[in-house]
């Protein structure tokens, strides 16, 4: 959803007297950004909880090689969803890793986890593994440096996954 569309329910649900939203499910991660133009700072003035999906980018980033796995290889969605471009965030993503000893995972949500925006996100563990690589993401401190290396490659996206 658009951010003047969240911001009509909430004047909306305000002028008839209804619970307001308290949270919202947004796609945003180091390869799409595009809520933090308008959606995460309505929601921050708003007092709106923000539940992020796919951080991982349903595995991308967690990779840090370009071989693909199955289900990379036969995931229809996010070859719509994600561009070339896109492997020069999960490089800078194995760069911090390989320096601070850690996965790729372990970065990638540690930077999501450092946003002053995210109440919590949608990880979606498939293996033991994948739940410890995010609860020792809540401990990994990433420094200003490190947070501009991983934005840098950034290339803006069209609008994806909620239309």
């Amino acid at each position: 959803m658009y951010a003047w569309q969240f911001s009509s329910y909430l004047h909306m649900a305000k002028v008839m007297g209804m619970t307001r939203f308290v949270s919202m499910q947004n796609h945003y991660n180091l390869v799409y950004r595009k809520e933090e133009r308008e959606m995460l700072p309505l929601c921050a003035a708003e007092g709106t909880g923000i539940i992020f999906w796919s951080p991982l980018v349903r595995g991308f980033l967690a990779n840090n090689s370009r071989e693909q796995t199955r289900r990379a290889k036969s995931d229809q969605f996010a070859h719509a969803m994600y561009q070339e471009s896109d492997f020069s965030v999960v490089d800078a993503v194995s760069e911090v890793a390989r320096t601070r000893g850690v996965c790729n995972a372990q970065v990638a949500l540690a930077w999501l986890l450092h946003k002053s925006t995210v109440t919590a996100p949608i990880i979606g563990p498939t293996k033991m593994i994948h739940l410890e690589e995010a609860v020792a993401a809540t401990l990994l401190n990433l420094d200003d440096a490190e947070h501009r290396a991983l934005e840098a490659p950034y290339a803006p996206h069209r609008v994806l996954g909620h239309l």
